[in-house]
């Protein structure tokens, strides 16, 4: 059973990883409608700072999973290394391909909705699967555990706190599709953590 469950979750994060990226690279990176967390983040202090994504992403991973180890364990580590591993992955599959969806920067709502569903969708499945995207769904598990908050309220917080930080330098029209992504998607993930499970 133990052995049917182990590769149960590996299928969940290999789909998950595959259905995440491919939305964040077909739709969020034509449309310019961003999600919050560590990639806003990233993006804020590459803007201010100059410091380079390649040093910026990686360090503020590093301090999230930091901060889930305390409150989530070594073994959510391992898991997360190894989800985290397969979305690298398929973002390089997805980068050596031509963009499979139409571009829809002169459709912020739609690709405000459709993202969110990718987005959703694919880190609901690795997150039900007992692992994490990145940094900040580790961070968003860990404010849900220490708070007792529902887990879309946890990654809420993380990401409006970016977006609103982000106003200092992307237009307020921008931000309110990226508000609309990212609300989406945290109601999303927590509606597939949950499912299943006896109230």
């Amino acid at each position: 059973m133990k052995k049917k469950s182990f590769w149960i979750r590996i299928l969940l994060m290999l789909l998950g990883a595959a259905i995440g990226s491919f939305g964040i690279h077909n739709i969020h990176r034509q449309s310019g409608v961003t999600e919050g967390g560590v990639l806003g983040m990233m993006l804020l202090l590459n803007h201010w700072l100059k410091i380079s994504p390649a040093i910026l992403t990686p360090v503020m991973d590093v301090l999230c999973y930091a901060v889930a180890f305390r409150a989530l364990g070594g073994k959510f580590l391992c898991w997360s290394a190894l989800s985290t591993g397969f979305v690298a992955l398929f973002f390089k599959l997805w980068e050596m391909l031509p963009y499979a969806l139409p571009s829809m920067q002169d459709q912020p709502l739609l690709a405000a909705i459709l993202g969110a569903a990718f987005v959703g969708v694919g880190v609901g499945l690795i997150v039900r699967a007992g692992g994490s995207a990145g940094g900040d769904d580790a961070l968003a598990l860990s404010i849900a555990k220490w708070t007792g908050w529902h887990l879309s309220r946890a990654y809420l917080l993380t990401d409006l706190t970016v977006l609103l930080l982000s106003l200092s330098y992307i237009p307020l029209r921008r931000i309110i599709f990226s508000l609309i992504t990212v609300t989406l998607s945290s109601v999303i993930i927590e509606i597939l953590q949950n499912a299943g499970q006896k109230k």
